[in-house]
């Protein structure tokens, strides 16, 4: 919870600095370039397919099916004095993942100091399977824009990092089966927790695109789980944006 408040009051703070008038005073005259049609705030939302590396075999081999993440902020963008095309971007929201799996159990409320993935090949097991996060994020991109004046006809570019702390961890089984894959029960099986999972996250991100959609990129810099809770696996995202930048 502090680091959540901790989160949310340095955006609060970033958002009162950077949410001035979108305005470039030019470095040879006095005369000041009004940016009317670029807002000084937006909403981005992101789509991903979501992937982890340094998985080992006996995990990878249970992954299945399109797993994918939403990612949303609130952002203020900041242009630089000397060039309107160039300016900074802050903001907070909450950034999430979805990774399924096929014939495996993680014991997310596992009582040890490493995180099981137990295979359920020859045992019951759930038809739909995956494993659940949600970080409470602040991202900072480094912008250009082509056109400033006319941001929704731009070519753009975004290189930034992202920070966030942890809000939620769970696992959701769906109907689950026996071993041949016939029908036991359908109801859904949800478990929490997060104890074994980095409850920080850092991420590198790199979007490019024209108007408002953009393809993006994250990686996480530390690792999944936390040190000697499992292999070093990182996640990282590949997607489709949708912002004002």
């Amino acid at each position: 919870m502090k680091k959540i408040v901790f989160v949310v009051t340095s955006c609060l703070f970033f958002n009162f600095v950077f949410s001035q008038d979108s305005s470039y005073i030019a470095p040879a005259t006095s005369k000041t370039i009004k940016l009317p049609t670029r807002s000084g705030d937006h909403l981005m939302i992101q789509l991903s397919s979501d992937h982890w590396t340094g998985v080992p075999d006996s995990i990878s081999s249970h992954q299945q099916g399109f797993s994918r993440g939403f990612n949303a902020y609130f952002m203020v963008d900041k242009p630089f004095r000397s060039s309107p095309k160039f300016s900074i971007g802050i903001g907070v929201g909450i950034g999430t993942s979805n990774i399924f799996f096929k014939r495996i159990n993680v014991d997310v409320k596992a009582g040890g100091s490493v995180l099981p993935f137990t295979a359920a090949d020859s045992t019951n097991h759930f038809k739909k399977y995956k494993l659940s996060t949600g970080f409470a994020e602040v991202p900072l991109e480094f912008r250009f824009t082509s056109k400033p004046l006319e941001p929704n006809k731009s070519f753009k570019i975004a290189l930034g990092a992202k920070v966030g702390a942890i809000v939620n961890a769970h696992t959701k089984g769906k109907d689950l089966q026996d071993k041949n894959n016939n029908s036991i029960n359908s109801y859904t099986q949800k478990e929490i927790g997060r104890r074994l999972i980095n409850g920080t996250r850092f991420m590198g991100t790199a979007r490019i695109g024209y108007g408002i959609i953009s393809v993006f990129g994250a990686y996480q810099i530390n690792n999944l789980l936390k040190d000697g809770a499992g292999a070093n696996m990182k996640l990282y995202q590949v997607g489709i944006t949708l912002s004002g930048l």
